[in-house]
């Protein structure tokens, strides 16, 4: 077998791979005598046909066969020979240089890895939060679990902040009316500014029955560009107020959380016991967006085309789920390529800088804390033991776990090549959503 490499570009290659004529014929002449065998042809019993009439009926349809064959066994052959390791699939073509009968030739272009440089990788500053739950987060959550059970009560008063109404209302601006005629029957909770700056501010000291008619300028920024800047008509008439009921926090409304608390006390410290396990999590989250954003920022990795474009995919696929789940058709044209290529390149950087510093220091999945894991998940079904065995029972299930610890644990090793410094963060800007710096994120 010949082999010669081309370098296209940095990550480019192109392979010419020729295969002797003497491999073809007797990979050809091992499948001719295997098909002699079984050969069922008129005038001859079965197996008894002349290995000369075989070779005549099937020679050019095995030695399709075997070609297709020897290009995929030799391929990774010339990987091998040359220590090549390639990005993604190839793409293999036959050479125009074929002469009949003297062997095979083909090219195949590649992609390959790039070399990954971990150098200054222990000059990291990782910044760990500190912060603990105080007695205010435990109130503040306990008033939000009596928020999410809150009741509305009729009242015949006028409207004020945190009351709920319930009104018609109709809108014109330019002599056209742009709410589709009347909007019967809203809801809107004063307070919570889900409309137009001012709007709620009308709202307010109005009665049930009552009709107000008032202007409003929408936002030069507003989504519309017939109404963005304009002055806006609104006619409201009011159906209902309506204000907020919480709960009294005693036993019936700690059992309606399926809590095992018997008094308010016990259900604080239950209340508590939560939140300092979301803390911890809170605390993983930002430590491991950090490390992730250093990595990121650090490594400037030279990307092989084929590795974006299959992030890309992966990245298109929870739209498309989505959309044949609406029942509705998205190509490639609903999803441009601008709108992945950012986070498709971050997360094939990422990937390449974590599997360097795997194979670079052998980190091998720790299967103690994949078990543990595991457990913590299966901890919050009540049949923990289904859960665990419905988890080592899919090779796929547990992969994803695994993968999931085995980054953590690329984690905790450059954590501990560096200087971790302690800062204190407030409990509501840690516990505040983010986006996630994580290689899946």
């Amino acid at each position: 077998m010949q082999i010669s490499v081309e370098k296209v570009s940095d990550l480019s290659r192109k392979m010419t791979v020729r295969v002797p004529e003497e491999i073809i014929q007797e990979k050809m002449e091992t499948r001719l005598k295997t098909l002699a065998k079984d050969a069922k042809l008129d005038g001859f019993r079965p197996g008894k046909v002349p290995f000369h009439v075989v070779k005549k009926m099937f020679g050019e349809r095995v030695r399709g066969e075997v070609i297709s064959a020897l290009i995929e066994s030799s391929y990774y052959e010339a990987l091998q020979s040359e220590s090549l390791e390639p990005a993604g699939p190839p793409h293999i073509v036959p050479s125009e240089n074929q002469e009949q009968d003297n062997g095979f030739e083909y090219i195949a272009d590649f992609e390959i890895l790039p070399k990954v440089n971990l150098e200054g990788i222990d000059n990291i500053e990782v910044q760990r939060p500190v912060c603990s739950v105080q007695a205010e987060n435990v109130e503040k959550t306990i008033e939000t679990l009596r928020h999410n059970k809150k009741e509305w009560n009729g009242v015949e008063r006028c409207s004020q902040m945190t009351d709920r109404l319930t009104f018609h209302f109709s809108g014109v601006c330019d002599d056209k009316n742009f709410t589709d005629g009347k909007v019967e029957d809203y809801q809107l909770e004063l307070g919570t500014n889900q409309m137009i700056p001012g709007f709620e501010d009308e709202l307010l000291g109005l009665e049930t029955g009552q009709q107000k008619v008032f202007d409003i300028v929408f936002p030069e920024e507003y989504g519309n560009a017939d109404l963005a800047g304009k002055t806006a008509t609104f006619d409201v008439e009011i159906v209902l107020v309506e204000e907020v009921s919480l709960p009294v926090v005693n036993e019936d409304f700690i059992k309606s959380f399926g809590s095992t608390a018997h008094d308010v006390d016990s259900f604080k410290s239950e209340v508590k016991s939560n939140l300092e396990i979301e803390l911890g999590q809170a605390i993983k989250r930002r430590v491991k967006t950090q490390v992730m954003d250093s990595l990121f920022d650090k490594f400037s990795i030279n990307l092989p085309d084929v590795l974006i474009d299959q992030e890309i995919e992966l990245l298109k696929q929870p739209y498309k789920e989505n959309a044949k789940r609406q029942n509705q058709v998205v190509d490639d044209n609903d999803l441009p390529r601008e709108m992945f290529e950012d986070q498709a390149k971050r997360r094939v950087t990422l990937g390449l800088v974590l599997a360097e510093i795997i194979r670079g220091n052998a980190i091998q999945v720790d299967a103690a804390r994949v078990r543990q894991e595991i457990e913590v998940m299966a901890n919050t079904y009540e049949k923990p033991d289904d859960v665990i065995n419905w988890y080592y029972g899919d090779k796929k299930r547990l992969d994803d776990v695994e993968k999931m610890i085995l980054e953590e644990q690329v984690i905790d090793w450059v954590i501990d090549q560096n200087t971790v410094v302690e800062a204190d963060v407030a409990f509501d800007e840690l516990m505040a959503p983010q986006n996630s710096g994580v290689v899946n994120g």
